[in-house]
């Protein structure tokens, strides 16, 4: 479960990390008390489950009550990447004298808790591990004896951290390792950690990813319950859908986790060939392929303002690809207009595919592609996403 930055915040303050003065609104006007009550130049911030909210406009800098107001007004309501923004977070505004790099995450491939520290925050970190990666530095954390005040000092030295603030910043690092394990987070990240004039250390934003199978052992009840975000992958999550947003061009739908992630490979590696075309999102519909399953699906996918054109790619089963077939052509005609303008490119395969492939032909649908083999799918999905 990913937290809202608000949401991760508290949870932060909560384990002893140091955070700017703030609170949540819902309204204008509620904007405006909270700047108010906090009587200092404020900063208000959509609060959206994805990053890039300050070049969507999503972060804004307010002098005062009146001016916190009026930028609330300008956020709240705003898409950023398929996710609305339905609340901002006001808080006091912090001059950082330098922004660092902080986190904590499962390392799944090397069965191992990862602490990164870089001196080069407040920026996008996959372009800092991309372009310099010997600036992201890595440690492996011994989960029996913890991020230590000693092992934290190591990590900040070997990043390059200036010698006066390594003391706060160690500190700061053993209470982030706090949040990790006393509320079983799958990521702890604090971009950027900010030393300000003052001489402060502060998280002046925080992300956090809970893991659900983990749920039982904790009160995170509220946090659930705030959820959504009316987002696509709310939307989603409500007709019951397994849709993941990504930042790409092509959707996709499979049927199988294993099938829908092979189909983000093949359609990333037929994107390189026309201009880095990308996958739009997971959406993986399981055993059942009726049309308001599929209605449901291509709805969602078509929503996204990124996408320019659609994979389906199924391999018949237990659901037959007739019975696949049908759901489309039925989906199709629930979208109405919805469905047109961006092409879909089908791909059916295993049983009754054959009957599948006459039934999408004689539908004559003009939206529909229809191809045989899961890599020219991917190819064709892909030219006409760069199309």
């Amino acid at each position: 479960m990913d937290l809202f930055e608000y949401q991760a915040k508290e949870l932060f303050a909560r384990h002893g990390v140091p955070v700017p003065e703030g609170a949540v609104a819902g309204t204008p006007e509620d904007a405006r008390r909270v700047a108010t009550d906090l009587g200092v130049p404020v900063v208000v911030k959509a609060q959206v489950k994805t990053g890039g909210r300050g070049k969507a406009g999503g972060v804004r800098a307010a002098p005062g009550p009146a001016s916190a107001e009026d930028e609330a007004r300008r956020i709240l309501g705003m898409d950023i990447k398929g996710h609305i923004a339905e609340t901002v977070l006001v808080e006091s505004a912090t001059v950082a004298v330098e922004e660092y790099y902080a986190a904590y995450l499962v390392d799944r491939a090397n069965r191992c808790f990862l602490a990164m520290a870089s001196t080069e925050g407040g920026m996008d970190i996959e372009e800092v591990a991309a372009n310099r990666p010997e600036a992201l530095i890595r440690m492996e954390i011994d989960p029996l004896t913890g991020m230590t005040a000693s092992a934290a000092h190591e990590l900040l030295s070997r990043a390059g951290f200036p010698a006066e603030v390594r003391e706060a910043a160690a500190e700061v690092l053993v209470s982030l390792w706090r949040v990790m394990v006393e509320e079983d987070a799958l990521l702890v990240e604090v971009n950027p950690l900010a030393w300000t004039a003052g001489g402060a250390i502060l998280a002046l934003d925080g992300k956090v990813s809970l893991d659900a199978g983990a749920a039982f052992r904790h009160d995170h009840a509220a946090l659930a319950g705030q959820e959504g975000d009316g987002g696509l992958e709310s939307r989603a999550h409500a007709k019951g859908l397994n849709y993941v947003k990504l930042d790409g061009q092509v959707g996709v739908v499979g049927n199988g986790a294993g099938l829908v992630m092979s189909t983000l490979d093949v359609v990333a590696q037929a994107g390189a060939r026309f201009g880095g075309v990308r996958p739009a999102n997971f959406l993986d519909i399981g055993g059942g392929a009726s049309a308001q399953v599929m209605a449901d699906s291509l709805e969602i996918i078509l929503s996204d303002p990124d996408v320019r054109s659609v994979l389906v790619n199924v391999f018949g089963g237990i659901t037959a690809c007739d019975a696949v077939a049908d759901g489309i052509v039925s989906a199709l005609g629930l979208l109405g207009d919805r469905g047109m303008g961006r092409p879909i490119v089908v791909r059916l395969d295993g049983n009754n595919a054959e009957l599948g492939r006459q039934i999408l032909s004689q539908a004559g649908h003009p939206a529909v592609h229809q191809i045989t083999t899961m890599d020219g799918a991917a190819d064709e999905a892909a030219r006409l996403a760069a199309a």
